[in-house]
């Protein structure tokens, strides 16, 4: 029988490809959108990962997603120094979320107080897809906008807490094959993650609406 972080994989395949392949990130991927752009989707990041990381401390002594609660994970200083040296000191004053983004930010919000193994699908839909894909975007901005390597523009995707990744991610999925809930809680779970991914490609959508490529 297929270990759990593996049943997640799989279920949510369809939707991690979707996200992924969306026309916005294809086409800011692909050099064909501006740095506006990105520091948009920058903008955006922002509400979800304050949504996900101000119930952190809140959540660590849960014993669901206590054990998922890693401060080397953490993003939101990472985010605020980029969007400083995306938008200037006053980024905050311009801060506006989409009403997609204000969705997916609400959702994780109502599983962090509601529905602690919700919160973890959220988690891991996020960090993990952080420490793999993120890595490529961080490629890409770096060469396409000429931020420095690792450095302010992209410091969202450095973990620098986190020496090996690989490793970092083979004891996340023990940890998710170890989570205490049943198999019904756990076919939630799994719907949750998909949820999460159907979030996400809302945000792209609505960024792709935003910063249409002129034909």
């Amino acid at each position: 029988m297929d270990s759990f972080s593996t049943l997640i994989r799989t279920a949510s395949h369809e939707q991690h490809v979707e996200a992924e392949t969306s026309t916005f990130m294809s086409d800011l991927l692909g050099g064909r959108l501006g740095v506006d752009a990105y520091a948009r989707y920058t903008e955006q990041l922002w509400f979800v990962y304050e949504a996900l990381e101000s119930a952190a401390d809140r959540l660590a002594a849960d014993p669901v997603a206590g054990p998922f609660i890693r401060p080397q994970l953490l993003r939101l200083a990472s985010l605020e120094r980029d969007l400083a040296h995306l938008r200037g000191p006053g980024w905050r004053a311009g801060l506006t979320a989409l009403p997609a983004t204000g969705e997916y930010a609400a959702r994780v919000r109502e599983c962090a107080d509601r529905w602690p193994a919700g919160y973890v699908a959220h988690h891991y839909t996020r960090y993990l897809g952080d420490l793999s894909g993120g890595q490529i975007i961080r490629d890409k901005a770096e060469r396409t906008w000429g931020f420095a390597r690792k450095g302010d523009g992209v410091r969202f995707y450095v973990f620098e807490e986190i020496g090996n990744p690989a490793a970092f991610k083979r004891e996340y999925r023990e940890l998710l094959d170890g989570i205490r809930a049943d198999d019904l809680e756990k076919q939630r779970v799994v719907a949750e993650c998909k949820r999460a991914f159907a979030l996400n490609t809302g945000v792209f959508r609505a960024l792709g609406e935003e910063f249409p490529l002129s034909a």
